[in-house]
């Protein structure tokens, strides 16, 4: 394998030999890319800069240091993101948009009451369920928002510690916003190591659950006995969140909601594009290329398109259905992509990042060390996604850049192999959340709790996601 073009000055070494002897140019890249991501870490956490800035930076200050021609360090980037936001960002947009009908038309609630109905003694299950529920269509923080007051409303109800039902909420929310597509740093990750979405979702599917049981509903009972708070905090300010907004919303639009979707219906449209999905990844393992079926499943089980299909049937399901006219609905999908677009343009510069050290040779030299060290791409991403994680506070910067840098090593991998490698990445981007982590203070408000009990349920839950999803990582790896 030699190198496959050259861009300015410097060979790139996007396709070079990962077998070759180590050279001067490999050192010179590496502590090019650990300066780098420091000054990113610096300018995040220190100057407190946005994350886009910071990469951007970060991506200017690699190409030049790593010694690509100055014309063109700015293609490489530009190259970088638009390769992410080509795919990833009309996902994040549709999967946006689901979510705020699912929570405007009180879909959302109508999954909790009906869940939270019977015995006390399930609750921190219902409440993992719940959470894994929501968390597919929707954002960490947008989730959070919805289930908090819930959780609130069911410890003064029942008299149970916050922590035995907040902690299973909180990880039902978390497993799936690292895990399951179409959240964006899976997207990124996949987009970056050009994996399969549907056999992602399938396989993020079963870490993701056994993951949510260990972290939330088996953990908060010891996290309850730690911190021993009750119903306290913001929350008890919060009274229901984004209904409320909803309604407020909704007062100056006709026709008004006039009715609640179902639990059924709620259930089938939130569920609609994981099943179009997972169909289309079974349909690549199991069925015939020739069959007349096959290019139909692929084309509805598409991300692109099973999300689009999933927006067109909640338009109906969460919209007109309960009483929202066409021009309402149209206003209420334009305000779902506005508190997206941070999110977006930090996953672009994350890809940016990504493609301006792959052209300057970085991941080319990781992966000889990797080699050189027996170490597979999946615990190689897990410890550099750890290392960003805990420097940034960011889950998706961390899940960006290092899909980056192991992607010279898990190239020529199977589907399957690549899947395995985004969700061990991603277990390694919840890694142990603290101060610098925006996350870490909306639960502390929420809950009432000092920095140090945050750290002890929180911090420690995180953690235990993200050892628990590389252990089932490495578990899947070793049969499939």
């Amino acid at each position: 394998m030699g190198f496959a073009y050259t861009l300015g000055a410097v060979p790139l070494v996007a396709d070079a030999d990962i077998h070759a002897p180590w050279n001067g140019h490999d050192t010179r890249v590496l502590v090019v890319a650990v300066i780098g991501i420091g000054i990113i870490v610096a300018l995040i956490v220190a100057l407190k800069i946005h994350a886009f800035l910071a990469l951007t930076i970060g991506s200017l200050f690699v190409g030049l240091a790593s010694g690509i021609a100055a014309g063109d360090i700015t293609k490489s980037y530009e190259n970088g993101v638009g390769s992410v936001l080509g795919y990833v960002g009309v996902l994040i947009a549709l999967g946006a948009m689901i979510g705020k009908l699912l929570a405007d038309s009180g879909g959302a609630d109508q999954v909790v009451d009906t869940l939270l109905r019977g015995k006390a003694g399930a609750l921190p299950w219902k409440m993992a369920l719940i959470a894994f529920i929501i968390g597919i269509p929707m954002f960490f923080e947008i989730g959070l928002v919805l289930l908090i007051p819930v959780v609130v409303l069911a410890v003064r109800r029942t008299g149970a510690r916050a922590m035995l039902l907040g902690i299973p909420a909180l990880a039902g929310l978390s497993v799936l916003h690292g895990f399951v597509p179409p959240h964006p740093g899976p997207l990124a990750a996949i987009g970056v190591l050009n994996g399969n979405v549907g056999i992602t979702l399938a396989l993020g599917l079963l870490v993701a659950i056994p993951t949510v049981v260990v972290a939330g509903p088996l953990f908060g009972r010891l996290a309850a006995k730690w911190v021993t708070i009750g119903a306290s905090g913001a929350a008890l300010q919060v009274g229901g969140g984004a209904e409320q907004e909803s309604d407020h919303e909704t007062d100056s639009d006709q026709p008004k909601r006039t009715r609640t979707p179902s639990f059924t219906m709620t259930l089938v449209t939130v569920l609609s594009p994981v099943v179009l999905m997972l169909i289309k990844a079974a349909s690549d393992v199991w069925m015939s290329k020739h069959a007349a079926l096959y290019p139909v499943l692929q084309f509805i089980g598409d991300p692109v398109v099973a999300l689009l299909l999933a927006v067109l049937l909640a338009m109906y399901t969460f919209g007109t259905a309960v009483g929202f006219g066409i021009p309402v609905l149209s206003k209420k999908i334009g305000a779902s992509l506005l508190p997206i677009a941070g999110v977006m343009m930090i996953v672009g510069a994350g890809g940016g990042f990504k493609q301006v050290l792959v052209d300057g040779g970085t991941g080319t030299a990781i992966a000889k060390i990797a080699i050189a060290a027996k170490l597979s791409a999946l615990l190689l991403g897990w410890i550099v996604a750890v290392l960003i994680r805990l420097a940034t506070g960011s889950a998706t910067v961390a899940t960006v850049t290092a899909a980056g840098i192991v992607a010279p090593l898990a190239g020529g991998e199977s589907a399957t192999h690549l899947a395995l490698v985004v969700l061990a990445i991603g277990a390694g981007s919840l890694f142990f959340s603290h101060v610098n982590d925006a996350g870490f203070w909306l639960v502390k408000e929420y809950f009432g709790m000092t920095v140090g009990e945050t750290i002890k349920t929180w911090s420690v839950m995180e953690t235990v996601i993200s050892v628990m999803g590389l252990g089932m990582t490495l578990l899947l790896s070793t049969f499939l």
